[in-house]
């Protein structure tokens, strides 16, 4: 019966190492395309700071964290490290 799990686990196991494979590279595209926009956006922020509206500035503050790699992006690459590490699981099962 175990055999017939791992043989199952064998596909499972591809198509893990393929998404974190295209993820990761997917992460790092993103990952200089959020350091750019990040700073057009808190220097939009600083702007809005000395033009006498500090709402607009905080909000566009905040949304600079979330764009930056500090921000979703490091939520992301949380995810991505977490499938990795079910492929190893995955891969330590078939092998065990």
């Amino acid at each position: 019966m175990k055999i017939v799990l791992k043989i199952l686990a064998m596909p499972v196991m591809l198509l893990l190492t393929m998404a974190v494979a295209f993820c990761t590279f997917i992460l790092m595209m993103t990952g200089i395309v959020a350091w750019i926009v990040s700073g057009l956006v808190f220097a939009g922020a600083l702007i809005l700071f000395f033009s006498h509206q500090p709402a607009g500035g905080i909000a566009f503050l905040v949304i600079a964290f979330l764009v930056s790699p500090y921000g979703l992006l490091a939520l992301a690459v949380w995810v991505v490290g977490k499938l990795d590490g079910a492929k190893y699981s995955l891969r330590e099962f078939i092998i065990g």
